[in-house]
């Protein structure tokens, strides 16, 4: 007989509609947080954790399940099937992780998103069927090594290489438009808008004026913006 044991909701309501709800399994670091936000947005959740300290910390601020993914039985039981959207926060353990996500795609769940500690893991899950595989660590590691290499204040990534990023503009911009500092003809990048201090941001034009104190929001390619973001 599996062990399932619901440990209680979020004080604002009821229990989550698992039609419409995104399922969480494993609430450490990166698990809860996804929880956490996708409560605070207004989503339905449901965290599923085995770990009796983790249930213990998370009883009562999130809906949440006691029971042992790495089982199907359980899985079933809780109702995994009727959930649209899965993540597999699990990573501690490969194989764990592997079971796990291997149960939902038997389950038929239509998206699942799995996070993974290594290329290796990684690959494992997408062949297995996970739809997306994240890397925190990696991601997190690759963002901040943009971040205290130049004056970006922000760095996403997209894909094959384009990124936005947020960030002070150079010496030679200040005072100068747009169109007349040259910066797409110059350095291949796009100005998408400029924020001064203590106002809104705005989209730019050619005739945005930029001042030493703004900031600017950029999109075009990694290298492009690095090389960009490196002028005094």
């Amino acid at each position: 007989m599996v062990e399932l044991r619901p440990r209680g909701n979020t004080p604002q309501g009821p229990a989550p509609a698992a039609d419409s709800g995104v399922l969480v399994i494993g609430l450490g670091r990166f698990g809860s947080a996804i929880a956490q936000t996708l409560d605070s947005l207004g989503r339905d959740v449901l965290g599923v954790e085995k770990d009796a300290d983790l249930i213990q910390q998370w009883s009562g601020r999130l809906p949440l399940v006691e029971a042992d993914a790495t089982n199907p039985d359980a899985l079933e039981q809780l109702g995994a099937k009727d959930f649209p959207v899965a993540v597999v926060g699990v990573g501690t353990s490969i194989e764990a992780s592997v079971l796990i996500t291997g149960n939902l795609v038997d389950l038929g769940t239509p998206l699942i998103w799995a996070k993974a500690i290594s290329a290796e893991h990684g690959r494992i899950l997408q062949r297995i069927g996970a739809h997306h595989v994240v890397y925190p660590e990696w991601d997190a590691g690759t963002r901040v090594a943009h971040l205290v290499s130049g004056r970006m204040l922000d760095f996403i990534e997209l894909e094959d290489g384009f990124t936005i990023v947020k960030m002070r503009p150079p010496r030679e911009t200040h005072g100068y438009t747009i169109a007349e500092s040259q910066i797409g003809k110059r350095y291949g990048v796009t100005v998408i808008g400029v924020k001064p201090p203590g106002k809104p941001f705005t989209y730019a034009d050619p005739d945005t004026r930029i001042d030493a104190e703004d900031i600017l929001i950029l999109s075009g390619d990694t290298q492009l913006l690095e090389r960009f973001a490196s002028r005094p």
